[in-house]
């Protein structure tokens, strides 16, 4: 019997413990990958240190790259590709049934028979457990959205597509949505984002990328230094009031995505939005402290609020677009590769201000 690495979370805050899976047999539809790497993303710490609940024992990690070892039939990729062994490939953090309540009202991300990759503990076959990256080998059911990927795209820039870039381009849109039918132009457009991490500097530079002028707010001085060098305005928080205020000669920001989930992140933000502007939240994806919001301020001042919690398929081909031209631009993010059988060591290096993404791989020449 085939068997595969893993590294599971078993319960025990901030620890990993390495086991041997046994491969899966394959249903039909389903394809089995060899896993190239997967990088930590903060709901993986968020899981890992007990601040965000899910069943054990699980296989986390969602970031993922693989290249395929084998199908149950013949499976085609979201762009209508049929994919072959050794294809390279990733796939929305989200399998959706394409039929329910809220996959028919483009909320798939809200399937009522939802299977996230790296967040849910399988059956009691340990074989079940494999569908998270920090793995050999990942199991993709029937239902996943799978997209095939350039050889020549990095592979530091190719494992956060399937969350922070394809949720990023999800917020885009749903912002664009509330100002203007051309999703894809935001020249002449001020923006503020706040945080520094993976989604403040991807929404940053894909931003920036479409034409708007960004301000970054990030209190810790490693991360200003990163949205430095993706083209935004980086400012401390005691900077931003000052700054944000003189926003399109006064009026405020065209647009707000705040990316960390901080009460006091919203806070400096919600006053630099300028009348009809767009705020769109990202980062509370775990309960905070609650901030008011005056009503009357949201009436008069005629603002959208959304709320952007994943994404749709459409999203992930558009973050790989993106990542395509920027290559070069994204790939510095992933800042540390560690080997599978390290897995507990990366989660440290993960929960360090310095690292903005970090990586796992069974092998570290496995690319």
């Amino acid at each position: 019997m085939s068997m595969s690495l893993a590294a599971v979370y078993e319960g025990r805050p901030g620890q990993l413990a390495l086991r041997e899976l046994p491969a899966p047999e394959l249903r039909d539809g389903e394809v089995l990958v060899e896993v190239l790497g997967c990088t930590l993303c903060g709901s993986d710490l968020h899981t890992i240190h007990g601040r965000r609940e899910t069943g054990t024992p699980v296989v986390l990690g969602h970031e993922i790259v693989g290249r395929v070892r084998s199908s149950a039939g013949a499976v085609r990729d979201i762009a209508g590709a049929e994919l072959r062994t050794g294809d390279r490939v990733t796939w929305s953090i989200a399998s959706s049934c394409g039929q329910c309540f809220y996959c028919q009202r483009d909320l798939p991300q809200k399937c009522l028979t939802l299977f996230k990759y790296g967040h849910r503990s399988g059956s009691e076959s340990a074989a079940a457990e494999l569908r998270g990256g920090l793995a050999e080998l990942c199991l993709l059911d029937a239902r996943a959205a799978i997209l095939r990927l350039p050889e020549d795209l990095s592979l530091e820039s190719a494992c956060p597509a399937n969350c922070a870039t394809a949720t990023v381009a999800a917020a885009l849109e749903a912002a664009a949505a509330a100002l203007s039918p051309a999703m894809n132009d935001w020249t002449g457009r001020q923006v503020v984002v706040t945080g520094a991490g993976m989604l403040g500097l991807t929404a940053a530079a894909m931003l920036r990328w479409r034409g708007a002028e960004v301000w970054n707010i990030e209190p810790a001085a490693p991360r200003r230094e990163w949205a430095a060098r993706l083209g935004a305005n980086p400012l401390t928080p005691a900077e931003a009031p000052a700054a944000l205020a003189r926003l399109n000669e006064g009026h405020g920001a065209d647009a707000v995505f705040e990316m960390t989930g901080a009460p006091e992140a919203w806070q400096l933000a919600w006053p630099a939005l300028r009348l009809g502007g767009v705020a769109v939240h990202v980062g509370a994806v775990f309960p905070t402290a609650a901030w008011p919001l005056p009503l009357e301020q949201l009436v008069r001042r005629q603002a959208t609020l959304r709320g952007v919690h994943n994404y749709a398929p459409r999203h992930l081909l558009a973050a790989v677009e993106f990542l395509k031209h920027n290559d070069a631009l994204m790939k510095p993010l992933v800042t540390t590769w560690l080997p599978l059988r390290e897995a507990n060591e990366a989660l440290e290096a993960a929960s360090d201000p310095v690292n903005v993404r970090v990586g796992v791989r069974p092998t570290t020449g496995n690319r």
